[in-house]
């Protein structure tokens, strides 16, 4: 009776033992699915996942993956082809536009110097307004679908952030000025310097002076940190925390802007990221802050 008791024992052992080896390894190929799937994701390869093991209901699960993993990446092809035919189009529709553009605001100009009713003047003036707007959102759209054509291919170099900054507040000061602001500016004494792109740093830093002319109720803060942090803030009572969280996609525009085309924030935010920032906008108190930061 104990031997059979005892060989009973032994061959449950034996079981349990073959069972916990059958569970470890179905844990093992489930990690290397999970991990080969995410893997499969961030990298452009067109491998499949493949596991080490042979049990057949967890091959089959391999195989269903990878067929959605094509999926994906199919629609992903599709998705990139496109984009890149959209960017091209808007490319070539913005540059198409300059010179129909051009040559209106300049029979513009001559039908100015004619002698015309006080009506017909006033025609002119709105056609001419339209018509600037109309050069503005051109070109905005234009540099747009550039910035978005050169993702991978921005020119790194040491850039005194204080230095750029400076630059920028100087060439908008007029414009600040016609429009009441004073901004109040704080600096750090030392050099802030970081590996960036020198003309798109000050293409982001127009861009955010542009939005505080568009946006503020007569006060602007510009703060840069040691750390590398950059702060626009001002009062800006006419938005709220929907519109603030919308302010950087494309189109976006405020109805109480002056001259807005949408693409002001939303090039910023391409061209931060480009360079390996981030921004960020929040609203507090009636007050807008954007905030950039370079690690």
């Amino acid at each position: 009776m104990m031997i059979w008791l005892w060989a009973f024992i032994g061959v449950l052992v034996l079981l349990i033992l073959a069972l916990l080896i059958k569970i470890h390894m179905l844990h093992k190929e489930a990690k290397e699915i999970a991990d080969a799937f995410a893997d499969r994701l961030m990298t452009d390869t067109n491998t499949l996942i493949d596991i080490s093991g042979r049990d057949r209901h967890m091959r089959r699960l391999a195989d269903a993956v990878n067929v959605q993993l094509r999926r994906i990446r199919a629609e992903h092809h599709r998705f990139r082809q496109g984009d890149a035919e959209l960017k091209g189009a808007v490319t070539n529709i913005s540059h198409d536009l300059r010179t129909p553009l051009t040559a209106i605001c300049g029979y513009l100009d001559l039908l100015e110097k004619e002698e015309k009713s006080e009506v017909a003047e006033r025609y002119i003036d709105i056609i001419k307004n339209r018509s600037e707007m109309l050069v503005q959102l051109t070109e905005e759209l234009f540099g747009y679908s550039v910035i978005l054509s050169r993702e991978n291919d921005m020119p790194r170099e040491p850039v005194v952030v204080n230095h750029v900054l400076e630059e920028s507040i100087a060439a908008f000061y007029t414009a600040l000025k016609e429009y009441g602001i004073t901004p109040v500016i704080q600096m750090p004494e030392e050099k802030v310097v970081r590996m960036l792109d020198k003309s798109a740093l000050s293409r982001v830093f127009s861009n955010l002076l542009n939005n505080a002319i568009k946006y503020s109720a007569g006060d602007l803060e510009i703060t840069l940190h040691a750390t590398g942090e950059i702060s626009f803030s001002n009062t800006a009572p006419g938005l709220d925390e929907i519109q603030v969280g919308r302010l950087f996609d494309r189109f976006f525009t405020v109805e109480s802007a002056r001259k807005s085309t949408g693409l002001g924030l939303a090039i910023a935010r391409s061209l931060v990221e480009q360079m390996g920032g981030s921004i960020t906008a929040q609203y507090r108190d009636d007050r807008l802050c954007i905030c950039i930061f370079f690690r």
